[in-house]
């Protein structure tokens, strides 16, 4: 059985990568009351889970890393779950999203290589240009 990467383990550790796992003793977790409708129960019950992370402050992080995720995503990253109901759900969400977020800011785009034209794709080149040449003259009008 595979399991997608990132995941949250049950005791709530990010697993980003085969190699980078940041701990729960890491991560700031807050319940909030959530927003919006919903009568008493939203206004009454810490459902909303907010979850922060300090780049800097991070051991499991390598310092290129750090440098790297805190010029994309800046110092402090920050999710947050309201959907549901559960706190536990809401928990779960954030996390996931929080670790979703920080995969795709460790991501690196690949540098663009110059390369020389083949030799096929010059003559293609040039036989249009020929050709399209030859409908513009034949085009011109014939002076006497």
């Amino acid at each position: 059985m595979t399991t997608k990467v990132p995941f949250v383990t049950e005791e709530g550790e990010l697993v980003l990568s085969a190699k980078i796992r940041i701990p729960a003793s890491e991560i700031v977790i807050r319940a909030t009351t959530s927003q919006g409708p919903g009568g008493q129960h939203v206004n009454r019950t810490l459902s909303k889970i907010v979850v922060t992370f300090h780049i800097r402050d991070s051991a499991a992080l390598q310092e290129s890393d750090k440098d790297w995720l805190v010029e994309k995503l800046g110092p402090v990253v920050r999710t947050s779950a309201s959907r549901f109901r559960s706190q536990r759900q809401n928990k779960q969400a954030a996390l996931e999203q929080l670790a979703e977020r920080l995969v795709v800011g460790l991501v690196r785009p690949k540098t663009r290589r110059a390369t020389k034209p083949s030799k096929s794709s010059k003559t293609k080149r040039l036989d249009s240009k020929r050709s399209r040449g030859e409908v513009k003259r034949l085009r011109r009008t014939i002076e006497d």
